[in-house]
């Protein structure tokens, strides 16, 4: 996994390296895959999984993060990176064929966004949600619940990185991460 200060970031909200990595382990890439990264920031998950899929989609609004996205997979040489600069849900009507879908962010259409990844995700296909708030998490577990194709978790992640202040160490916590994640068992 990339170091975030690897990572070209600006202004634009980044996931830290240890949600990354519990992002992109639950959704268990393969080299054959195609994933779509929605709300795709400064395209940090997007470059992790693009080291490991065939294709990967980057969904953004944001006119500062797309320049993000671009500069990062320049910087890190992956070639495998489609940027579409829509507010989702459109722009998913792009992808034929989901393999792996990371939500990370929603501009408050989470359910449409839902929708449109559940008519492209594949049988077997994955599903990774990172919710920043009780609510998101919330309509996630209700979609999710509502559809018996799919098989679902969810976990709270706090995560404190050990920082020197002074001659002693202190525990700075980051923002609690919600990750939902699900299967889906059939069409």
């Amino acid at each position: 996994m990339i170091d975030d200060g690897e990572f070209i970031r600006g202004k634009v909200p980044m996931t830290k390296q240890e949600i990354r990595v519990l992002t992109i382990a639950k959704a268990r890439l393969t080299a054959d895959d195609v994933a779509v990264d929605v709300g795709a920031g400064t395209g940090s998950l997007t470059i992790e999984a693009a080291m490991k899929c065939r294709k990967v989609y980057a969904l953004e609004r944001n006119a500062d993060a797309v320049e993000l996205i671009k500069r990062n997979v320049e910087k890190f040489a992956v070639d495998n990176v489609e940027i579409i600069y829509e507010t989702a849900p459109r722009g998913l009507d792009r992808i034929d064929r989901i393999d792996a879908a990371i939500i990370g962010g929603s501009g408050g259409h989470l359910v449409d966004i839902l929708n449109e990844i559940d008519q492209r995700l594949v049988t077997g296909g994955r599903l990774v949600l990172n919710c920043i708030t009780i609510q998101s998490a919330s309509t996630a577990l209700d979609w999710l619940r509502a559809r018996d194709a799919y098989e679902h978790n969810a976990i709270q992640v706090q995560i404190n990185r050990i920082e020197r202040v002074g001659r002693v160490d202190m525990a700075r916590a980051l923002n609690p991460i919600f990750i939902v994640d699900a299967v889906k068992r059939r069409l």
